[in-house]
C-alpha cells in the first residue's frame, strides 16, 4: 500500500514538472509534503549506518530517567508550600525536616541515576566505509544523543583491560577520558561480523597509523 502511494505521488509530481499541474498550486505543495513525509518515515532512522549492537533495556532506562525527573520536580514544587505553612504555624518542624530530606534524597537519586544512565550505550552503528562508529546514549533529560567516533580512536576490549566474559564492558577512546558502558550479556550484537571489524579496525589503525 505504501509503495503504491509513493508511485502515484511520484507520477503526479513528474506530470507537474513536464506540463501544467492539474490542480491548484497549494494542492501540488500538499502532495509534495505528503511524499516527503512518507519517504521520511519509510526509511530507517539511520539509513547510511548499519546497526551492530543494541540494548533492548534502553527504553526502560529512558522511562526510569524521565520518571525520576518528574518525581524530583513534584518534590521541589511541594517544598515552598510546606515552608509557608510551617512559618504560619500549621506544620511541625519534624514534617518540614522530613519533606526536605525526601526532596534532597530524590535529587541525589536523580543525579546518581542520570550519571549512570547517560553512560549506558543503547545502540552502536557502523558507516558503510566502516571508519566511523555511531554511538547512541541517553542525555540528562532522557533523550537520545548520538556520538560519532572514528573507529581508529576507539579502544578495543583488550586495550580497556576488560575481559570478554565480564557482564559490563567499557567503551573508551584514545583521545578522551570519557567512558561509556555496554554489555554483551544484557545487550545483543546484531551484526557480529561488523562488531568484530570495528574492534579489529581500531587495532589495525594503531599498528599501521
Amino acid at each position: 500500500m505504501r509503495s503504491l502511494m509513493l508511485r502515484r505521488l511520484s507520477s503526479h509530481l513528474l506530470t507537474c514538472t513536464r506540463g501544467p499541474c492539474p490542480g491548484p498550486v497549494w494542492m501540488s505543495c500538499g502532495i509534495h509534503a505528503q511524499l516527503t513525509t512518507i519517504a521520511k518515515y519509510s526509511n530507517n532512522s539511520t539509513p547510511s549506518y548499519t546497526m551492530i549492537y543494541r540494548l533492548p533495556h534502553i527504553k526502560l532506562l529512558r522511562a526510569v530517567s524521565r520518571l525520576k525527573l518528574l518525581q524530583t520536580g513534584i518534590t521541589v514544587v511541594i517544598l515552598p508550600p510546606v515552608y509557608y505553612l510551617y512559618l504560619q504555624g500549621d506544620l511541625s518542624l519534624f514534617f518540614v525536616c522530613y519533606s526536605t530530606g525526601i526532596a534532597g534524597f530524590a535529587g541525589l537519586m536523580l543525579y546518581t541515576a542520570s550519571h549512570f544512565f547517560r553512560r549506558v550505550v543503547g545502540m552502536m552503528y557502523l558507516d558503510p566505509s566502516q571508519t566511523t562508529l555511531k554511538v547512541s546514549h541517553l542525555t540528562f533529560w532522557g533523550k537520545r544523543s548520538d556520538l560519532f567516533l572514528p573507529v581508529s580512536d576507539v579502544m578495543t576490549i583488550a586495550d580497556t583491560g576488560d575481559a570478554t566474559t565480564e557482564t559490563i564492558l567499557r567503551l573508551k577512546t584514545y583521545s578522551g577520558p570519557e567512558t561509556l558502558y555496554f554489555s554483551t550479556y544484557y545487550g545483543r550484537i546484531v551484526d557480529p561480523e561488523g562488531f568484530e571489524k570495528q574492534q579489529a579496525g581500531a587495532v589495525d589503525s594503531l599498528k599501521f597509523p
